[in-house]
């Protein structure tokens, strides 16, 4: 069972967990509890036969033991929720008090590093967009042969046809799959520049307001972790949707390929007449899902820009107002449950062999 520890990542486990409780909240009461056993033992169990197919006593422990740890942090954390609504609030309230001879500064601070970061986000929108292009256009360029050689295989006898049709398919979909990891490659640093950035900006923040929050550095720092927890979401949600982009584009390319394949088992005589439209179509129907991936990768850029000027928004509007956002809320009840998932995995740690 050595190593079988490592395998479990709390961040998972409490990534199950954070969904399933914030599932439970929008259940009827009355289904909450006929649900809640045996749907989180379903989730925890999908996950642990994933993580541990080969540590089988470590994983039925561990099974054992999280299935209640589970039901009683959910009793417990609608215990504390209200408790931590509390808090939040106390803390921006003193944060605010403490501020409130700044106002002016403060809100002037904020403001300048909006606009800073929406200056910044302008062109990094802008090279997003053109990496789009450049990855879809090398894709189509790497793609074109296709299509012409096909077309010249039409003037090759059938049985030739027949014969050379199934490779061609073949290496069709090897580039269509090389094509398209190189295009998130291409992608991937853009969503980890956008993460980097989300760190500048705070700490941007943090120097220009820490002089006027020098009694209250603890609550300023709290906001700002909350800040950095936000906008980092928000960069990996870039991150996720340009890459599901991707593999979407994968998806409609590939069956350009499986049509070929499957007209390879036609007979000499009908293989003409389904491969001469589609050698006429390949080139057309390649340029069109490009670009559509295109319309639908090209602005995420913005999308991403967007987020997190609006979460230096909130920041404003809470420090204006002092009236903290249901994020605020959740972020606090979603760090307790991976701080306490963290604490608990890490008393249960296998015996080593």
């Amino acid at each position: 069972l050595a190593g079988a520890r490592a395998d479990v990542n709390p961040d998972e486990v409490a990534s199950v967990l954070w969904k399933y409780f914030t599932e439970l909240g929008s259940n009827a009461k009355e289904t909450v509890d006929q649900l809640q056993q045996a749907e989180i033992t379903k989730q925890l169990n999908t996950l642990l036969e994933a993580k541990l197919q080969s540590a089988n006593l470590y994983a039925e422990d561990l099974q054992r033991r999280l299935v209640p740890f589970a039901t009683q942090l959910q009793a417990r954390l609608a215990q504390d929720s209200q408790r931590l609504k509390e808090q939040i609030r106390q803390e921006l309230a003193e944060l605010r008090a403490k501020l409130a001879p700044y106002a002016d500064e403060v809100h002037q601070q904020i403001s300048t590093n909006i606009r800073q970061l929406q200056a910044k986000m302008s062109p990094y929108a802008e090279e997003l967009r053109s990496q789009v292009d450049r990855g879809a256009g090398e894709l189509q360029r790497v793609l074109q042969p296709y299509a012409t050689e096909l077309r010249d295989r039409l003037q090759d006898n059938a049985e030739s046809i027949q014969a050379s049709l199934s490779p061609y398919a073949d290496r069709l979909q090897q580039q269509i799959d090389s094509g398209v990891e190189t295009l998130k490659e291409r992608l991937t640093p853009l969503a980890d520049e956008l993460k980097a950035q989300v760190g500048q900006s705070v700490e941007e923040l943090r120097r220009g307001l820490s002089p006027y929050a020098q009694e209250v550095q603890d609550r300023l720092n709290r906001q700002l972790e909350s800040l950095t927890a936000q906008m980092e979401r928000a960069a990996e949600e870039l991150r996720a949707r340009l890459a599901a982009s991707s593999e979407e584009l994968r998806a409609q390319l590939s069956p350009l390929a499986q049509e070929l394949r499957q007209a390879a088992g036609s007979d000499a005589e009908s293989l003409r007449q389904r491969l001469a439209p589609l050698a006429q179509q390949l080139d057309e129907r390649v340029g069109q899902t490009l670009e559509a991936f295109r319309q639908q990768a090209a602005p995420f850029g913005e999308a991403g820009g967007r987020q997190l000027v609006e979460r230096l928004e909130e920041v404003r509007g809470k420090l204006d107002s002092g009236t903290a956002g249901v994020e605020d809320h959740l972020e606090l009840l979603e760090k307790e449950v991976r701080d306490k998932v963290a604490a608990f995995l890490s008393t249960t740690q296998p015996a080593e062999n």
